[in-house]
């Protein structure tokens, strides 16, 4: 999904300047917002693949369970719902206790809803 408004911003900008009629000042408004939402959805997903590296560096599982977590509801977003399921069902894979706390719960009930 991602891709494809940047793609079409980006279409939508070199046929106004090819035709040269410059797009309207709503388009203009709309294009902005949309390219900042990909902008913040692109740098959030950087941030929790960093925030996921760092945990398995540091072995910190509860913190890297949260991360994926995160992370994989933005892919969610985006319709990259089996890369999303894999990860989760991967660091979920990595408890063996604690089942009955809020954070694998919450896990659990995100890889249900994955399928």
């Amino acid at each position: 999904m991602l891709d494809t408004s940047v793609l079409a911003i980006y279409l939508r900008i070199q046929r106004s300047e090819r035709s040269g009629s410059p797009p309207s000042q709503k388009r203009r408004q709309r294009d902005r917002r949309i390219a900042a939402l990909v902008a913040q959805k692109l740098a959030a997903g950087r941030a929790f693949l960093k925030a996921i590296e760092i945990a398995r560096q540091q072995q910190a599982k509860s913190w890297g369970l949260r991360a994926v977590m995160s992370l994989a509801r933005l892919w969610q977003s985006q319709g990259k719902k089996e890369e999303a399921h894999r990860m989760l069902a991967e660091i979920y894979g990595w408890f063996t206790e604690g089942f009955d706390t809020k954070d694998l719960q919450e896990a659990k009930a995100l890889l249900q809803e994955f399928g």
